[in-house]
């Protein structure tokens, strides 16, 4: 829609980032704790807060300008188990 304005639009799905996220969860849910790590086992690392960063800065300059309307999933492979 914006694309000829020279705007884009995309998203990033981070999967596991060593953040502090998990120092403000309240009552979590161990049920959806329990599903979300069946699959941490294979996972083969957790990301680092630059590795999103950077993915951020690439989809914002110019060679990713024939990139628009997509989600990027940068999460190690996670989504795939």
């Amino acid at each position: 829609m914006y694309a000829d304005k020279n705007i884009r639009c995309n998203g990033i799905a981070p999967g596991a980032v060593m953040t502090n996220i998990a120092s403000t969860m309240n009552n979590i849910s161990q049920t959806g704790i329990a599903r979300q790590q069946l699959g941490m086992a294979i996972n083969p690392r957790v990301g680092q807060p630059e590795e999103i960063a950077n993915l951020a800065i690439f989809l914002g300059s110019d060679e990713a300008s024939f990139i628009n309307g997509q989600v990027v999933s940068a999460d190690g492979g996670w989504t795939a188990y």
